[in-house]
């Protein structure tokens, strides 16, 4: 108690720190923080942004030893009990802390005390006015593709914010206030919301001459857009807002018939009472995402405040998602629908995960981080390809956004569908033990669409018959593509290898490139006359001798995306041919970019890596042929093969999907495989069937559970070592003796930028007593010396 009687309030923060339990802290602030409010407290000798998880009159800290919280974001609503419960658990499950897992969730702007004042800033509104309705876009040059970009969102929206007008154009409001001047649009302040708009002013005094002449200065900058963009979008401010305006938009796109199926899946998910969740296994182009999209649009039409979450796998996937959600739902506010994901600058993330969390988007896509995000009317969850890997976190809270999904609409009772052409085995198998409910699409959506045929290249047989590969494209690829030139029809080469080749050797000396920070080789990228490092980003320029023997005559070994671009422009002169992987797509909206023009039917061949092998609508590709697929057949990884067959038949999946027969050829040495001949029936079912026998008799996943200690050190043995101490220390805690403990080994890849790196698994038969175990073990973990640094991974996908 202070002096003047008033009780002590203490308050109790997470931080975002290694050590796992809250900070307590004295608050002498009015009003008091709340729970779930972000505050400003010391740490050391730094200031910090904490979360307060307890607000309590009593501490078991020593009074001399309590700080004070120096200040409390009051403008941002409090972050939902429900919200706290998922991180908590995400926390616990994964063995993090509390602040490590709620902090690292929130954008950044939330989490700098710095920012917290303007994080509810007015944010300016324009409007189009009758006057410009014609006249805007007639002023503008047909080239200034991103002015009329810009000028056509300002006629659909009802309101247009300066934020979103930043993201369609780098100068937008110095071209806004233009128009502005030119009596075209009118302009409004807003908050978070739109409650507080003021009234909308338009200039009085014409300057067409001067808009068509800023018109034409920004057509000749529309090349350089994107990179503006960029340095731009941190100057924006937090907050997206949208006006309630009597501008009409344009009419919703008109929902297709379902065919049988569809329907049927639709009726389950719609009527489902609470918690339910359904494994929608579609095959490729079955239409799933119509699915998604006439449930989705039931929901929000039967309760007026509802939340939608749908994640996808990928960035590249967002810019597609949302164009066709904006599209059907069309008549809702511009911010009712946002994206959240790591490509966005911070400003603009803050925007929408705002939105989302004051409960104005009533759809977000997002990647796995936007799991985290809150959503306090979130009444349905959508996992798009399920199966994908990109689900989990491979760095810092190695959670799977999946699972979490599951957890958070069982925590909510709400329905969560994951849907997938190629379901993820522990999926599959929870459908078999009727814990999900099974939803199948048999069917291409497209009454005239069929599955494509499934062809093997027998390479070897092709080899005796003297019908040489050229630069990895054998002679029947060859005669498929010409094929499909002379039709007019697309076709796709998938080789999961980028750079032009994986290894620089010298034949005389036997010296291979190698990264001098990893035990990796380092990949050659010709079109940029560099060596780079796939692990460490280490580049240098390529050689022209051998630097240990001087032999000019050091080649390339392999073949990579860049190679095979290559030799198809060779091998084909006449064809327009585009590569997409992460390469030809550094550049913010590049993929968005290059995939337009794949759908505008300006490509003739596209050849990637996984970026083009699942959820892209290819309607004019019929040919789609697979480079190199024999190296996962024999992978030391017992998921290879998992991956390798959802891989292809997702691939496979991009031909012949708009009524066009499609064509599927597959170069191998091993065509009586029995992974390519459950591929060529189109028969994922079999494949999950014989592969679930397989790990249940090697009592592998999902039939065990698993964890993986990783070790970094400045040398093997210290890695090494530390881990044996681990091992030993295992030994004593309570229920060790239930686990199966491995031996330590290194890692595949030992050192990457001059760390060495080794693992040890442990596995069990019950997850409870597994988790048991590692919360036991861990506080020893933490005792132990020696390690750079160390991570546990529950469920982990790499071993």
């Amino acid at each position: 108690m202070t002096a003047s009687g008033v009780c002590d309030v203490f308050v109790r923060v997470a931080l975002d720190h290694p050590i796992p339990t809250l900070f307590d802290y004295r608050c002498l602030i009015q009003p008091l923080p709340r729970v779930g409010q972000m505050v400003q407290v010391p740490f050391g000798k730094r200031s910090v942004a904490g979360l307060v998880c307890e607000v309590t009159h009593t501490s078991d800290v020593p009074a001399e030893r309590l700080r004070n919280v120096q200040a409390v974001c009051s403008d941002c609503p409090p972050l939902s009990a429900q919200w706290l419960a998922l991180v908590s658990f995400a926390a616990d499950y994964y063995q993090r802390g509390l602040g490590e897992v709620a902090l690292p969730s929130l954008p950044q702007p939330l989490r700098d005390a710095s920012r917290w004042g303007r994080l509810l800033a007015l944010e300016t509104y324009y409007q189009i006015l009758p006057s410009g309705r014609e006249a805007l876009l007639a002023s503008l040059p047909a080239r200034a593709l991103a002015l009329r970009r810009l000028a056509q969102a300002l006629i659909d929206a009802e309101s247009l914010s300066l934020g979103a007008a930043r993201a369609l154009h780098p100068k937008a409001a110095a071209t806004l206030e233009a128009w502005h001047e030119a009596g075209w649009i009118g302009r409004a302040s807003g908050t978070l919301g739109g409650g507080d708009q003021g009234e909308w002013s338009a200039a009085a005094a014409p300057a067409g001459a001067d808009a068509d002449a800023d018109a034409d200065a920004d057509a000749d900058a529309d090349a350089d857009a994107d990179a503006d963009a960029d340095a731009d979008a941190d100057e924006r401010p937090p907050v997206v807002a949208s006006a309630t305006l009597s501008v009409p938009r344009a009419d919703p796109i008109a929902a297709p018939v379902l065919n049988v199926e569809q329907q049927h899946a639709c009726d389950a998910i719609c009527n489902a009472g609470g918690f339910a969740a359904f494994l929608l296994h579609g095959v490729t182009g079955s239409g799933k995402t119509e699915v998604y999209l006439q449930s989705l649009a039931a929901l929000l039409a039967r309760t007026r405040d509802a939340q939608v979450l749908l994640l996808v796998p990928e960035i590249n996937l967002t810019p597609q998602f949302e164009a066709l959600f904006r599209a059907r739902f069309a008549h809702l506010p511009d911010a009712a629908i946002v994206t959240l994901h790591s490509g966005l600058a911070e400003g603009e993330r803050a925007r929408h995960w705002l939105a989302a969390h004051t409960g104005q988007a009533r759809i977000v896509l997002g990647t796995r981080l936007a799991i985290l995000a809150s959503l306090p009317h979130l009444a349905m969850i959508v996992v798009d390809e399920e199966h994908e890997a990109a689900y989990k976190q491979q760095e810092g809270l190695r959670y799977s956004a999946r699972d979490l999904a599951v957890w958070r609409a069982k925590q909510l009772n709400i329905p969560v569908v994951l849907g997938s052409a190629t379901p993820s085995l522990e999926s599959w198998w929870q459908a078999d033990q009727g814990r999900y409910t099974r939803l199948t699409l048999s069917h291409r959506a497209v009454a005239a669409a069929t599955l494509p045929a499934v062809r093997l290249v027998d390479l070897d047989h092709e080899k005796r018959r003297g019908r040489a590969s050229v630069e990895g494209l054998s002679v029947p690829l060859l005669a498929a593509l010409k094929d499909r030139l002379a039709r007019q029809e697309q076709s796709l080469i998938f080789l999961n290898r980028r750079g032009y080749a994986p290894v620089l050797s010298c034949d005389a000396c036997g010296w291979v490139a190698g990264c001098p920070r990893c035990s990796a080789y380092v990949v050659l990228h010709k079109p940029e006359r560099a060596m780079r490092c796939h692990h460490c980003g280490w580049e240098s320029k390529i050689p022209s001798a051998c630097p240990e023997c001087g032999n000019i005559d050091i080649a390339p070994l392999g073949r990579g995306t860049q190679r095979v671009e290559e030799a198809l422009a060779g091998a084909l002169p006449q064809a327009r041919i585009l590569r997409i992987d992460a390469d030809s797509t550094r550049r913010k909206g590049s993929a968005q970019a290059l995939f337009s023009d794949v759908h505008a039917g300006e490509i003739d061949i596209l050849v990637g890596t996984q970026m083009i092998a699942k959820g892209h609508d290819f309607q004019r590709v019929t040919l789609v042929g697979v480079l190199n697929a024999d190296t996962a057949l024999f992978s030391h990884d017992f998921r290879a093969s998992e991956r390798l067959f959802a891989q292809l038949m997702q691939v496979s999946g991009r031909a012949g999907r708009a009524g066009l027969a499609g064509e599927v050829l597959i170069q191998t040495r091993y065509p009586s495989h029995t992974l390519y001949n459950a591929l060529g029936r189109h028969d994922y079912p079999g494949f999950a069937r014989s592969t679930l026998t397989e790990r249940r008799q090697a009592q592998l996943p999902p039939f065990v559970y698993q964890a993986l200690l990783r070790a970094e050190g400045r040398t093997i043995e210290l890695a090494l070592g530390f881990l044996q101490q681990a091992a030993a220390a295992l030994d004593t805690v309570p229920g060790a003796e239930r686990v199966m403990r491995y031996d330590p080994v290194p890692l595949t890849i030992v050192k990457v930028m001059h760390v060495h790196r080794a693992q040890l698994l442990i596995e069990c038969a019950s997850r409870v007593v597994l988790q048991s175990v590692l919360h036991a073990w861990h506080p020893q973990l933490r005792a132990l010396k020696g390690a750079l640094r160390w991570t546990v991974e529950v469920d982990p996908l790499d071993i």
